[in-house]
């Protein structure tokens, strides 16, 4: 049950992150029709921004989950299996703290910005807050999928990125066949 949860937790915001590519695609479109016909988008900069924010920091956890992270694999290739799990298990943890405390911070950050009432400072004033809802949403639900990472570690589960190359590869060598 928990897993269909995060599972589509995880596609949910991958999905969003596809949405703001899309809206930063129409908003170019529109911006280069504009100009030609002589009225540009007010503000049609400011607003790809805060989608490119929001492709980004809601397709992290997309990214993480269908392995596409890029690693240095340097050390861990050349450790034993014992000390590299632990390695592994490390670095996830490692991650947890990172973006936890990345995300108390944003969050904190974006309440400030609304109690405060600071607007951006385009054409069309938006309140601060606003856009950084994506930042922090991407934010915690990575910090969701890193959870659920160091969770499978700690349970002795393999590494979902070595998972995601397994899978590849059976996906290369049955196609071959």
């Amino acid at each position: 049950m928990i897993r269909r949860v995060l599972d589509a937790l995880y596609a949910a915001s991958g999905a969003a992150a596809v949405g703001f590519l899309i809206l930063i695609a129409v908003l170019t479109i529109a911006q280069m029709l504009g100009r030609l016909i002589g009225k540009p988008v007010p503000s049609a900069d400011d607003f790809a921004g805060f989608c490119m924010a929001g492709a980004v920091f809601l397709g992290m956890t997309y990214t993480l989950r269908s392995g596409g992270h890029i690693r240095v694999l340097t050390l861990l290739t050349r450790v034993a299996p014992g000390p590299r799990r632990a390695l592994e298990t490390l670095c996830a943890a490692g991650s947890v703290l990172i973006i936890g405390t990345l995300t108390w911070h944003a969050f904190g950050m974006m309440l400030d910005t609304r109690s405060f009432g600071e607007y951006t400072l385009g054409v069309v004033p938006v309140p601060k807050w606003i856009p950084m809802t994506f930042m922090v949403s991407g934010l915690i639900v990575f910090l969701i999928a890193l959870l659920d990472e160091l969770v499978r570690l700690l349970r002795g589960g393999m590494p979902l990125y070595v998972v995601r190359e397994e899978e590849a590869a059976t996906s290369i060598g049955s196609s071959a066949e």
